[in-house]
């Protein structure tokens, strides 16, 4: 199917159906999670329903205690691998002893020189043979991506992705989560809404942005470069 016409077809269909038509019709398809509410939500329905999509994370070695807790629960409770990818050590090694180890308190490029070596090249490295990238994406979660569109085409990785979630709102979420009992982040109940690397999360206040919370030292567009260059794949 055309990529032109490939947004529009994925728009007709309900959640679980977008789900298993990708998983069936494109070769290599790869679910990324960062195990937030949205990435649970997924990881339960590509499990359940048995779907032939890779379930794969990011471990930046920086990340809560509670978030590794997580991970293993998760595997156990829907008896499904997730892929853990880790950084280049040489590349860390060398950013340490050059910026220091929270060096990315210093300054926003050191902060993204830091996410480009944790995050960016490994998730580069995981989408490497994908045909498709699904992500737990929503509207709501930042300025930034009320821009995206549920089906786009990703420049930097080079890759369509497909954002299945985008338009729910934070209700939809809750509700799904509690009907299935969905396993969540324990930090959630501590006032986490968006939860990454520990020295660079903090819990956010009411009244809050979502995002408010990621790189709380720093007023920027709150995104670490996995999701900021992005081509909409046209209707």
């Amino acid at each position: 199917m055309k990529q032109e016409n490939l947004a529009l077809h994925l728009e007709g269909l309900s959640l679980t159906e977008g789900l298993n038509w990708v998983a069936h019709t494109f070769n290599k398809v790869k679910f990324s999670t960062a195990l937030g509410e949205e990435d649970q939500v997924l990881t339960h329905l590509i499990s359940t329903l048995q779907l032939p999509i890779e379930i794969f994370t990011l471990d930046t070695g920086r990340l809560f205690a509670e978030t590794y807790d997580l991970l293993g629960l998760t595997t156990t409770h829907y008896k499904k691998s997730i892929q853990v990818y880790f950084p280049e050590a040489h590349a860390v090694e060398q950013y340490v002893q050059s910026k220091g180890i929270n060096g990315f308190y210093d300054s926003i490029e050191n902060r993204k020189q830091c996410c480009q070596i944790r995050k960016v090249e490994p998730l580069r490295r995981a989408l490497a043979n994908a045909d498709l990238w699904i992500t737990g994406l929503r509207s709501s979660q930042s300025n930034n991506r009320q821009q995206m569109k549920k089906v786009e085409w990703d420049e930097g990785m080079n890759i369509i992705k497909y954002n299945p979630l985008l338009n729910w709102s934070d209700d939809q979420l809750k509700e799904f989560i509690e009907q299935h009992k969905v396993p969540v982040n324990a930090l959630h109940k501590k006032g986490f809404a968006s939860i990454g690397c520990a020295p660079c999360t903090r819990a956010i206040l009411p009244g809050e942005d979502l995002r408010a919370g990621r790189w709380w030292w720093e007023s920027s567009a709150k995104e670490c470069g996995l999701h900021s260059t992005k081509v909409a794949v046209s209707n």
